[in-house]
């Protein structure tokens, strides 16, 4: 919530010129309106004086519409200082009766300076009761006007205020959240070099080179969790991380690239697709003696025009529940892709794993463009 002393807008904005404009608009309608009232009782009188009824019209409403311009800071002021109720309808009824004054004492002035003080002297007589009670309803109705207008921009303040704590929220956790990927990939990366060294040095040597060119790759993404890359960026750095786990798994792992160039210029967050990668390896083609194949595809969907990426295997697959309990314990890349996406698009972005007994695992992503 905005405090009493929040600021409002200024004068020349165009909240304030559309608000001054509504008040040119009322007041014409309102000469409009006595003007026709005045002309009616001259037609009942039998007679017809446009003129005499546009010169009382004006000569009636022009203190009201003048002094009206101030019930506005006058608002703005009440609503700063938030008293009580029992002390605003004191103000507000000094007020009203401070209105009616200035306008009957403009009147008199106005017609005392053109005519003669008598003339405007009688005409004060004549009209004093009925223009003070008209000055107290046009005062209430222009306050409860401008405190109507002064909370409706109250509450747009407090609820873009609220947004915006809730924006800075959401980019926190997102930020969080991709910085689990990172050090997940990195020690996934670092275990499958470790065991390379073992078994071949100078694949090793080969594999460092190439880890050193993904490392560069994750450190420039970086930057925020709302960043953006090109589809072919995430593409090379998926090549080099299947390249990597080429030389550890040798002839058991295949891959099937199936890729619409025209989706390659589609953006996506950075590290998106390597951990969809990273799950079928583990937990479809690295148990198998035999290993087995990855099919990776990039889409464009007919109907909604997002990417729609997909990566399976053919591999033992497994009980969805099974598969649900292995990625609470482990699978961190997968549960925080799925958080970041949840936050970066507003629940419009989609991912889904499919899998069951002899069928491999599947992942549906879908990217709105």
């Amino acid at each position: 919530m905005l405090s009493p002393d929040a600021p409002l807008p200024t004068p020349g904005k165009p909240g304030n010129l559309r608000l001054w404009l509504a008040y040119a608009g009322v007041w014409t309608l309102a000469w409009l309106l006595f003007m026709l009232a005045g002309i009616q009782a001259d037609l009942q009188r039998g007679s017809w004086r446009p003129l005499s009824a546009v010169y009382q019209a004006s000569w009636t409403l022009w203190p009201a519409a003048l002094w009206g311009l101030a019930v506005y800071p006058w608002m703005r002021g009440m609503q700063r200082l938030a008293l009580a109720a029992p002390w605003q309808l004191l103000l507000h009824a000094v007020a009203a009766l401070l209105f009616s004054f200035l306008w009957q004492a403009s009147s008199f002035a106005a017609a005392w300076a053109l005519f003669e003080f008598e003339h405007a002297l009688a005409t004060l007589h004549q009209t004093v009761l009925w223009q003070a009670l008209w000055g107290c309803f046009v005062y209430g109705s222009l306050a409860a006007g401008f405190s109507a207008v002064l909370n409706a921009r109250r509450a747009r303040a407090s609820a873009l205020a609220a947004a915006q704590a809730e924006a800075a929220l959401v980019r926190a956790e997102l930020a969080a959240v991709t910085g689990k990927l990172n050090p997940h990939f990195l020690f996934n990366t670092l275990n499958s070099l470790i065991a390379l060294t073992r078994k071949d040095a100078q694949a090793a040597e080969q594999a460092l080179l190439r880890f050193s060119g993904m490392l560069r790759y994750v450190l420039d993404n970086k930057r925020g969790g709302s960043d953006r890359v090109a589809l072919r960026e995430e593409i090379e750095f998926v090549r080099d991380y299947l390249a990597l786990e080429s030389l550890r798994l040798g002839k058991r792992l295949q891959v099937v690239w199936e890729l619409d160039p025209q989706t390659l210029d589609d953006e996506i967050p950075p590290l998106s697709l390597q951990p969809l990668v990273e799950n079928s390896i583990q937990h479809g083609i690295a148990p198998r003696t035999q290993g087995g194949q990855v099919h990776i595809s990039a889409q464009r969907d007919a109907m909604t025009q997002a990417l729609a990426l997909c990566v399976r295997d053919d591999g033992a697959g497994c009980e969805p529940a099974r598969l649900e309990a292995s990625q609470s314990r482990s699978g961190i890349g997968l549960s925080a892709l799925r958080r970041r996406f949840a936050l970066d698009y507003g629940g419009r972005a989609r991912l889904k794993t499919h899998t069951a007994p002899g069928a491999g695992f599947r992942t549906d992503l879908w990217i709105p463009q």
